[in-house]
């Protein structure tokens, strides 16, 4: 049986930070140890009590438990999130951003849209507020990594700092574009904030659609500010098994207590208003080590089991993920190969012509959460990888980096066998170079055999050893690069950043075909 994950989801905190932090650690200390705190609404306020938060930025302080929060709801509260570090305020306190969905470590979807819907055409300028597009984008992220959108299970959390219309009379700006998320995204639990009142709905039926044939229940919970006076409710603890982990007819059986879905009758957005997940053709690939400009978007998150650890979640807007072949933001000329979890694809400025990417169809944090069967095709994809290699009298080095990325990516690369013996000294080396500790481990048999929780670097000798470390403070994101490009393996040191090697769409279209052509003959997807 699944362990289930204990969860707090608190009203707007509207900057009462020192009443807020005491009471999570209490309920902590009493219920807990909590998983997540999830905040909705207005976090910050308009006269929030900085000083408190910086005895928590000076680490003087830890708050007791992970705790995510929404964005602005007006533009005057957005510079309290202009100083965070990919989203982390300060330890345990990460802002989630303005859209996208957080799959947590242990298989948890929350999805979340942050601010004050707009009339706006684009509101990509701001943080307070989103227009159509950006429920669109929510509603495909959840939808993207469903290979058939028949079996799509709906999400397990939906975050948005407003009502949805029509869930209750009188309720003051409350907005259609919520309303046509949870009916498109199916959450079992949809949280808001923002109205000073509390309620909770007994539990609607969403009725089947193109999505998924099931009869989906959602439980509504509006909840309260922190420390009203009237004592109204803010805070709602659930212990919830993620969806994708629960049996069908879990998820179908019905209550006696169960209503009709209040959006049911509502003229909501057409579909041919939003692009569809439905598209299978434009499968594409981009680079691993590129990052949004707006980084407050991406953040890490906090390993509950970790104390100070932190763990980078996967995070996000599907749309705008270079590595899932359902998005439209990458290349697709740069693929090599497609299997049923995995394809092969170019690296995006590579260090050599057969410098390969192996990467999940689907959007996966790391290999440490594959299921067997994805697991089966990605030992098979290794070994086709290293005979291809060993038939060109080199030796294959893989390598993965679980940090400051949200889609699994692996490494591979050949490196002559008269050189292959010095990587483990090499890495040794970087890692006194860099004060990161790599301990040998033993060979990888299963996704169990990785840490779960928390980020982390692995890299694959040929000669069967394997080093892992989990010490990701100040780690370099092109350590693994470094490595390869040593003067004393390939001694190319200035191909350790990417973008250094950028090739043109030909050059490119030329190397793909070329290797194509080459790893036929151990492509087993052929």
């Amino acid at each position: 049986m699944e362990q289930k994950l204990k969860l707090l989801v608190c009203g707007d905190v509207r900057g009462k930070l020192k009443a807020f932090f005491a009471r999570i650690e209490n309920v902590n200390k009493k219920s807990g140890p909590f998983d997540l705190v999830l905040c909705v609404g207005d976090f910050f306020g308009s006269n929030p009590e900085m000083e408190i938060l910086e005895e928590y930025k000076r680490n003087t302080k830890t708050v007791a438990a992970p705790v995510y929060i929404l964005g602005p709801t007006r533009k005057e509260l957005a510079q309290y999130y202009a100083d965070t570090d990919d989203g982390d305020i300060c330890t345990n306190l990460s802002y989630l951003g303005k859209r996208g969905v957080y799959t947590t470590s242990g298989g948890l979807k929350i999805a979340y849209l942050s601010g004050i819907e707009s009339s706006e055409e684009s509101t990509d300028n701001n943080e307070w507020s989103y227009g159509k597009a950006d429920a669109i984008a929510v509603r495909d992220s959840c939808l993207a990594s469903k290979a058939n959108l028949g079996d799509f299970r709906g999400i397990d959390i939906l975050l948005t700092t407003q009502w949805p219309f029509g869930m209750q009379e009188n309720v003051k700006d409350s907005s259609k574009l919520v309303s046509w998320l949870a009916n498109a995204v199916k959450p079992r639990y949809h949280f808001c904030g923002l109205n000073d009142e509390f309620y909770e709905s007994p539990p609607y039926r969403n009725l089947p659609d193109k999505n998924t044939q099931m009869e989906l229940a959602t439980r509504f919970v509006g909840l309260a500010s922190f420390g009203n006076p009237e004592k109204k409710k803010h805070i709602y603890a659930l212990n919830i098994t993620p969806v994708e982990k629960m049996r069908v007819l879990e998820l179908i059986q019905k209550t006696t207590d169960e209503i009709p879905s209040p959006y049911s009758g509502l003229s909501l957005l057409t579909e041919s208003q939003g692009a569809t997940a439905e598209k299978k053709d434009d499968q594409y690939f981009y680079d691993m080590n590129t990052y949004d400009d707006n980084r407050r978007n991406k953040r890490r998150s906090n390993d509950p089991n970790q104390g100070q650890k932190r763990a980078r979640p996967p995070t996000f807007d599907q749309e705008k993920c270079w590595f899932c072949l359902s998005a439209g933001s990458i290349e697709k000329h740069l693929i090599i190969s497609v299997g049923d979890h995995f394809y092969l694809a170019l690296a995006k400025g590579p260090i050599s012509e057969t410098h390969i990417l192996i990467l999940s169809i689907t959007h996966i944090q790391c290999a440490a959460l594959l299921s067997e069967a994805q697991w089966t095709e990605l030992v098979r994809f290794k070994q086709a990888l290293a005979q291809f290699y060993v038939d060109r009298d080199q030796k294959v080095f893989f390598y993965e980096r679980n940090f400051k990325t949200g889609h699994l990516q692996i490494n591979a690369i050949g490196i002559d066998e008269n050189v292959a013996w010095k990587i483990q000294h090499v890495l040794e080396d970087k890692g006194e170079e860099y004060s990161v500790q790599l301990e040998k481990v033993p060979t990888l048999n299963a996704p169990s055999d990785l840490p779960e929780r928390g980020p982390y670097f692995v890299a694959e000798l040929p000669d069967g050893t394997v080093m892992l470390t989990r010490q990701m403070k100040g780690f370099p994101l092109h350590f693994g690069r470094e490595v390869i490009c040593a003067d004393n393996l390939l001694n190319c040191e200035e191909k350790a950043d990417w973008r250094q090697c950028n090739c043109t769409k030909e050059e490119e279209d030329e190397m793909v075909k070329n290797f194509r052509e080459s790893f036929k003959p151990y492509d087993f997807t052929v």
